[in-house]
């Protein structure tokens, strides 16, 4: 039997491993300069009280709005928006560490969006609290492109139209009481699947909803055709897929693949926009499941080692 300092080892590697993997997954960020604010002024005072506000209420909601400020020059309005399937826990970390990273990367700016795989947070001089808005749009492929690139799109065209009918129907999940959140999966071939999120603000009214997630749908067709991992974002939805599953599989909900057919995708334009994955985006998703690995490694090392130097032990009492 093992030993108990190894176990230790063993266990005590393995809780490190799934705090690494519950740390918030930075996506990207945009930041609006049209409008500054200067350091210590009432602006600045605002905001620090809303990223407060958000990140408090963020313990026990998913999606939340605020406004802080009395005078209409120095307003500071924001919004948090988890992941539909997340917990609360990772919800409320992804919101602390959202507020805290957007002022740093977007220092003195009135106006900034940031997103994680978990969540996303804006925040903004004017009111934006019900509409799309303006928000700039931002897209993400990575990968070689799929074989039978016609039946793929086919497949996801289903999954998307699907979703997005359903994430603006306002069906709330499970017990959570999550809105405009929808999951699911289809067949692409006997052994890959495909699988879709689609995501609104619960501000968005179901019609509103539905509208931005077609968009979304269409910058889909104009930027990641045969790609198999993409994901667009914008501050009020988002859509994203891939061929392995990234969410909790019980919200999923299945497709039909055989019937889903393809919606009629127009190619959509974009105030903004990546052709690849980036950088930084790269080495957030890798980085985790190269360190988890690693301290596995490390962990079953000792304990084979310690196990090793054991049994040579008894064979030499022997």
């Amino acid at each position: 039997m093992p030993s108990s300092k190894a176990l230790v080892v063993v266990t005590s590697l393995w809780l490190l491993i799934l705090n690494i993997e519950a740390a918030p997954s930075f996506v990207y960020h945009t930041c609006i300069n049209t409008t500054t604010y200067t350091p210590n002024s009432t602006f600045q005072s605002n905001l620090n009280l809303l990223l407060s506000v958000l990140s408090s209420n963020s313990a026990h909601k998913w999606f939340y709005t605020a406004t802080v400020g009395d005078d209409a020059s120095s307003l500071a309005i924001g919004l948090f928006l988890c992941r539909g399937d997340v917990t609360i826990e990772v919800c409320n970390d992804c919101v602390v560490n959202a507020g805290k990273d957007l002022v740093q990367r977007c220092p003195r700016d009135e106006v900034a969006y940031i997103w994680y795989d978990e969540c996303m947070l804006r925040y903004d001089n004017r009111s934006f609290v019900g509409s799309m808005g303006d928000a700039p749009w931002e897209w993400f492929w990575y990968g070689s492109d799929v074989t039978e690139p016609n039946h793929f799109a086919q497949v996801l065209g289903g999954i998307m139209d699907g979703l997005a009918t359903r994430a603006s129907s306002n069906q709330p999940l499970d017990d959570q009481n999550v809105t405009r959140f929808a999951t699911g999966e289809a067949n692409f071939s006997s052994l890959l699947n495909i699988y879709g999120l689609a995501q609104c603000t619960p501000d968005l009214s179901g019609i509103d909803c539905y509208r931005c997630l077609r968009l979304c749908i269409g910058v889909l067709a104009g930027c990641c055709n045969g790609k198999p991992r993409a994901r667009v974002l914008h501050a009020s939805c988002n859509l994203r897929y891939d061929m392995f599953p990234f969410y909790r599989s019980n919200m999923m909900f299945p497709f039909n693949s055989s019937t889903a057919r393809a919606p009629p995708l127009t190619r959509a334009t974009s105030s903004g926009g990546e052709g690849k994955i980036s950088k930084h985006t790269f080495i957030a998703l890798v980085a985790p499941i190269v360190a988890s690995l690693a301290l596995l490694a490390i962990g079953l090392c000792l304990l084979v080692g310690k196990q090793r130097r054991k049994y040579n032990s008894l064979e030499k009492e022997n």
